[in-house]
């Protein structure tokens, strides 16, 4: 979907059957966030929850509400009570499914939002962004290579 797409060839079906352990060695060499140290960035698939909102207002009252649960206290943010907030508040079809989109590759999310989700530490909880599809947050549930 994004410009971020086209260097991996497409979909990127190639990386995903063969080019995956070329990537894993890469996790300490270099990060596409500049985490080099931290191996951020530098994997090929991303399990991740999110929330939607088309109105910046709803976004961030979705986020006060995980923040006064958890993020205040510097606590992670459970995946069933995030998946509670997600079907609360989240705009997306998925907020049905307590906003999962399960694993998906690099390539397959547009821009801000492929930046965010690969470069979120697994278990984290991003601050809310704006994407060409509205304003989100994301829950890092894993990744692999």
């Amino acid at each position: 979907m994004g410009k971020d797409s086209k260097p991996s060839g497409g979909k990127g079906k190639g990386k995903q059957t063969s080019g995956g352990g070329d990537e894993s060695t890469a996790n300490k060499g270099k990060g596409k966030g500049g985490k080099a140290a931290d191996g951020l960035g530098t994997c090929t698939y991303v399990k991740a929850r999110h929330i939607l909102c088309e109105k910046q207002g709803k976004i961030n009252e979705a986020y006060k509400k995980l923040q006064d649960g958890w993020l205040s206290n510097g606590d992670k943010v459970p995946p069933a009570e995030f998946a509670k907030v997600a079907a609360e508040y989240s705009e997306c079809p998925s907020a049905k499914k307590g906003g999962d989109l399960g694993w998906f590759p690099r390539g397959k999310m547009a821009g801000p939002f492929q930046d965010v989700a690969f470069n979120t530490p697994v278990g984290a909880t991003s601050a809310p962004f704006k994407s060409t599809h509205g304003y989100h947050i994301i829950l890092s549930e894993g990744r692999k290579n």
